[in-house]
């Protein structure tokens, strides 16, 4: 799950990585938060995704295809 302070943290990285530059140790840590901040979307999403429920399903018949 990510937490407030790890958006904050990779918000401070990316903003200090366009100023000044990072440092070995910083582009590594920034690597493992970027990794976890996906990790954590994709599940959210495809949790989303996996609660939609399709409850009706128009089929186009001939005749429905002449009344448009």
């Amino acid at each position: 799950m990510i937490t407030q302070e790890m958006i904050d943290r990779i918000n401070h990285l990316a903003h200090k990585k366009k100023t000044i530059g990072l440092t070995d140790e910083e582009l590594a840590e920034q690597k493992v938060l970027y990794k976890e901040y996906i990790a954590a979307f994709r599940a959210n999403l495809k949790a989303q995704l996996d609660m939609i429920e399709i409850v009706d399903c128009l089929l186009y018949t001939s005749d429905a295809a002449d009344d448009r």
